[in-house]
């Protein structure tokens, strides 16, 4: 939070331009950001995360290419939504090494 104050504090100091280009920086850094899923350390082992639950994003994509329709996985977790859902498979299309891996090493952990 201290970085947060410190931009509120410079940015009466800044240009238009500079602003502008400010602007430009977060939005090209949030072009990667996928609402409603986070990673929070401590949490699931850090792993992406469906927000206000602990249902990590692996465990859907794991259970759709298993067959699971959307409709069962909404009726087997009763805090999902149909938009956590997107989230969750828009996240696993863009990181699919990394939601592949975890599901590796969840099987691998399981034997």
């Amino acid at each position: 939070m201290n970085v947060l104050l410190e931009i509120e504090k410079s940015l009466p100091a800044l240009s238009r331009a500079e602003k502008a280009q400010l602007l430009q920086w977060t939005v090209r850094d949030l072009g990667d950001a996928f609402p409603g899923i986070e990673n929070t350390p401590g949490v699931c082992g850090g792993e992406p995360c469906v927000v206000r639950t602990r249902i990590p994003v692996w465990v859907l994509e794991q259970a759709r290419r298993l067959g699971t329709s959307e409709a069962d996985l909404l009726r087997c977790y009763p805090t999902l939504r149909a938009e956590d859902l997107v989230n969750a498979h828009a996240y696993a299309r863009a990181h699919m090494a990394e939601i592949e891996q975890q599901i590796h090493d969840n099987e691998a952990a399981a034997e």
